[in-house]
């Protein structure tokens, strides 16, 4: 029987925009007129922004080449599909840490082991390269680990466990050489968690309460290699000492070097996207976006996502928190608020005075590098809910030169922050961006208005769980946060959920048995990762962001991978299995995505 005339082009579109995007890509295969219609740069664009629920006045991302691929992309290419899980811990996973190269990654644990893993098996597997327990050093447990910036040193950070039942810091430096340990440094409280400055220089915390609500943290800068045979040569420089009051405390220190904020991964400010794809006649300097090649794989074929204050026991406290909420539940208010006005009175003039200059708005073509130490510290509670900003100048980088302050003023004691960033709710993590121009901040928010009468009580904190975002060249929060999240412990008790946040994604942990993954463009939850209890802390891997792990109290670790690098793993495995329309059987397939954060 003879065919009749096809429908008219206009017609076709019109029922794709009515249809699902699988109907659309299985209407697309019936002929090449439907073929080409399914394809259709309006259609696609009127599905991307119905089916993930995006503002129409989001623009598409500055690199995206069309609508059908940023589609793919966003479905495709997200690290959703469990593919492994590693149950070599024996307790608690807290922390987990990729090298720079992306070639191992670390783990920590309440098992107080931290284990190194291998990411470069021919078979794609992970393996366990080698485990060092802490114990033998009287640690409690370990709870975070960094590597230096050439991966030749591993950072790891955990509770030392003193006489009479007290717990401090204890940061420990490996050689990945030979694994064997070169330096321990001090570290109080532990959740300072101690941070690298440079290849061979890390920094420390330390905490003298000189009365029972104000308190003095010196920050440290040391040498990894301690075993130095010279009494000339300093291990040991201090860098910052800085008043607390009110029961607060320095802690969760991080360095950003701001080389690269004119040349950043991603502009998050909508208007300056569209500044920096003008054309290079009307702009002074043009600035590159890269999605990386995400459709290799399908281009013949087209054309034809405190710190862990443990519960188990209780009995451990924010070391330094122990001491005043046990100490100042005895202190009468009126006493309270007398010292908290002396504190203030002596920090007003033994305070070195702020440099405006050093931390300010970086303008546009400004070549200055910049090294910022950030933390989270308070003014009106014990609970962190402030980003403090302190500028490291380039002479701070070595431990050599004057020791232990004789560069500083009898008349100054203490240094000032030279910025500060209130959040308005109990901090309980934070990380940057890959090229250091941004800073997420997961909080938990006070109640809108509230006013804190006492010190150590601080206002009740929500469930829901709010992902800031801080551009560190304005030196302002971007308009948009992220939430999906949810947390449950009280303020008293909240402790840290780490986040890692890639090119393209920003992932965090949460207490409700779920890792989340946002994309950072659109500001929306794409994915839900599943464990059997709380996530502590998620890693995207430096090298390749499609590689995500998650770990858990559950003493499990997951491995994630997105369903093209999945597809492209069977193939290698399996060459001679047919292999079809990839994509389409890719966005029709995969049931284990759960997108804006709904299953």
């Amino acid at each position: 029987m003879a065919s009749g005339p096809g429908l008219p082009d206009s017609l076709v579109l019109d029922i794709f925009l009515h249809l699902p995007h699988e109907a659309v890509l299985s209407a697309g295969l019936s002929c090449r007129q439907w073929f080409a219609v399914s394809r259709d740069e309006f259609l696609w664009r009127e599905l991307f922004y119905s089916f993930y629920r995006i503002p129409r006045s989001v623009p598409r991302h500055p690199a995206a080449v069309s609508w059908y691929r940023e589609f793919k992309r966003l479905y495709d290419c997200i690290p959703c599909v469990e593919v492994q899980t590693l149950r070599e811990h024996h307790d608690q996973v807290l922390h987990l840490a990729f090298s720079h190269r992306g070639h191992r990654f670390s783990s920590c644990s309440k098992d107080c082991t931290v284990k190194l893993w291998d990411t470069e098996q021919a078979n794609g597997i992970i393996s366990l390269v080698h485990s060092s327990s802490m114990r033998q050093y009287n640690w409690g447990y370990t709870q975070f680990s960094q590597f230096n910036a050439d991966d030749t040193l591993l950072l790891v950070s955990g509770v030392y466990l003193g006489p009479h039942h007290s717990s401090a810091g204890e940061i420990a430096v490996f050689s990945l050489d030979n694994y064997t340990l070169l330096s321990r440094v001090r570290n109080k409280p532990y959740d300072v968690f101690g941070c690298w400055l440079n290849e061979t220089h890390l920094i420390s915390g330390n905490l003298h309460w000189i009365g029972n609500m104000t308190s003095c943290s010196v920050l440290w800068l040391n040498n990894a290699f301690q075993g130095i045979e010279s009494e000339n040569v300093n291990v040991v420089k201090r860098l910052f000492k800085i008043q607390n009051i009110n029961a607060s405390t320095i802690r969760t220190v991080m360095v950003a070097h701001c080389r690269r904020h004119d040349s950043p991964d991603l502009l998050l400010d909508y208007e300056a996207q569209a500044q920096a794809q003008a054309p290079q006649s009307q702009q002074k300097q043009t600035l590159f976006f890269d999605l990386g090649n995400t459709d290799s794989e399908e281009e013949d074929e087209e054309e034809r996502g405190e710190q862990r204050v443990p519960s188990h026991p209780t009995s451990l406290k924010p070391s330094g928190l122990q001491h005043v909420i046990h100490g100042c539940q005895n202190v009468a208010s009126r006493d309270r608020e007398l010292e908290t006005r002396v504190a203030r009175l002596m920090g007003s003039r033994r305070t070195k005075a702020p440099d405006l200059n050093l931390v300010s708005p970086s303008l546009s073509g400004d070549s200055e590098e910049k090294t910022y130490l950030l933390f989270t510290t308070g003014s009106l509670t014990y609970s962190p809910h402030q980003i403090g900003i302190k500028r490291i100048m380039p002479d701070q980088m070595t431990t050599s030169g004057p020791v232990l302050g004789e560069e500083r003023s009898t008349e100054e004691f203490f240094d000032s922050l030279d910025h500060v960033i209130d959040i308005h709710g109990h901090i309980i993590g934070m990380g940057l961006s890959p090229d250091h121009r941004y800073l997420y901040v997961n909080s938990r928010a006070w109640p809108a208005g509230c006013v804190i009468s006492d010190p150590m009580s601080p206002p009740p904190i929500a469930e829901e769980i709010d992902l800031h975002v801080i551009d560190l060249k304005s030196l302002r929060e971007e308009r948009r946060s992220l939430r999906a999240h949810r947390a449950f412990t009280p303020n008293d008790e909240c402790f840290f959920i780490f986040l890692d946040v890639s090119r393209d994604f920003v992932a965090s942990g949460a207490e409700d048995k779920h890792g989340y993954i946002w994309d950072r463009h659109y500001n929306i939850c794409l994915a839900r990762l599943q464990h059997d209890d709380v996530v502590n802390s998620v890693a995207f891997s430096p090298s390749d962001q499609e590689l995500l792990l998650s770990a858990s109290d559950d003493s499990s670790i997951k491995v994630w991978r997105s369903p093209r690098m999945v597809r492209l793993s069977q193939q290698t495995r399996h060459p001679a299995h047919p292999q079809g329309r990839r994509l389409i059987s890719s966005l029709l397939g995969h049931s284990s995505v759960h997108l804006n954060g709904k299953p």
